[in-house]
């Protein structure tokens, strides 16, 4: 007979089972673009199929590896008020970070300068050098998206070459970038680009440029 103390008995504990992932027939997974077949700049799809071919016709190279090329291009704001006013670096710095796809560095003066209240080491500018896909994409936007922004665009100068084969141009306003917030900015501010090619002279520098789509100003 049994007792009102006496235990129920107990279930029988379910075997553990061994963590076996679940296989679903699924077929395999490709690769992301932008990890192996990552899409070609617009600017390097240009020169391979468009300049290179131009350019050894026209200054009869005998190699391929003669053909100028981009080598890097550097954007610098001289920030002069940063000395009265730092917020005004923090600025600077943002606007090129937003333009660039990278952060950029800050310059100190080198030396002190009396008649300008600069002292040696004091933050002046920013500074950031693109190479690569960043300068490829960069150069895309600046030639097809900013450069036509600008009201009454005429053409940039041929005479901004300093003779070794780079150009330099100046850019009055940053909001001509389209992904400038104008709202957003503290002041307009300008900054200079210079582009660093491969070429020995001047005219094959010009040359390399404007194939790659510079619109030049038309020489009177």
């Amino acid at each position: 007979m049994t007792t009102a103390e006496e235990k129920k008995p107990r279930r029988p504990r379910k075997s553990a089972k061994a963590a076996v992932p679940k296989t679903k027939d699924k077929t395999p997974v490709q690769d992301s673009p932008s990890v192996n077949g990552k899409v070609e700049p617009n600017i390097v799809k240009i020169h391979r199929e468009q300049v290179t071919p131009t350019m050894m016709q026209e200054f009869s190279y005998k190699n391929v590896m003669q053909v100028p090329r981009l080598n890097k291009i550097v954007l610098n704001i001289g920030v002069g008020e940063a000395k009265d006013n730092i917020k005004a670096l923090e600025g600077a710095t943002q606007d090129l970070t937003i333009i660039a796809g990278q952060k950029p560095i800050i310059t100190r003066a080198r030396k002190a300068i009396a008649g300008f209240k600069i002292r040696e080491g004091m933050p002046i500018g920013v500074c950031v050098t693109l190479r690569g896909d960043m300068m490829a994409y960069f150069l895309d936007r600046l030639l097809n998206m900013a450069l036509p922004r600008i009201r009454d665009f005429r053409g940039v100068s041929r005479s901004s070459f300093d003779g070794r084969g780079n150009y330099s141009m100046g850019i009055r306003e940053q909001v001509i970038f389209p992904e400038i917030d104008y709202n957003q900015i503290d002041r307009i501010r300008g900054f200079q680009v210079t582009i660093s090619t491969t070429a020995k002279t001047d005219g094959e520098a010009a040359r390399l440029l404007e194939l790659l789509g510079m619109p030049f100003a038309r020489q009177e």
